[in-house]
């Protein structure tokens, strides 16, 4: 995916919609402030996926983060290669490393997400 062309959430998640169906990732600045990640735990396909709520977590020897769900509805598919090789996430967080794909209620609708050169601002005004 061309992180340009996606949409972003403050909580750091990225979201790409073709038709109804949303596909959701986490941002190489998150990847990266988790340094090395050892686990992700995934919700079940055919779980509710609600605006703004956790749908899993993220672990490094960092930190565990939760992972947070940028449009409403219901999840589809999940990543399995993520849960045998969470470092994938780090490897290629716009290809390889997307989390779950999330079929969207209603119209499909970003507005509430960030573009690039807005999310680019969020994250330079982080790492001061």
């Amino acid at each position: 995916m061309d992180p340009i062309k996606l949409r972003y959430a403050k909580t750091h998640e990225w979201a790409s919609v073709e038709g109804n169906i949303c596909t959701v990732g986490l941002t190489k600045f998150a990847v990266d402030l988790l340094t090395d990640v050892i686990y992700i735990d995934m919700p079940d396909v055919g779980d509710p996926a609600l605006k703004g709520d956790s749908f899993g977590e993220i672990e490094s020897v960092k930190a565990v983060s939760d992972i947070y769900a940028p449009v409403e509805g219901e999840i589809i598919e999940i990543n399995d290669k993520l849960v045998l090789d969470p470092a994938t996430i780090s490897k290629d967080p716009y290809g390889k490393g997307w989390l779950v794909k999330i079929k969207m209620a209603g119209k499909p609708n970003l507005d509430h997400l960030m573009n690039h050169a807005a999310y680019e601002k969020q994250i330079a005004s982080e790492s001061h």
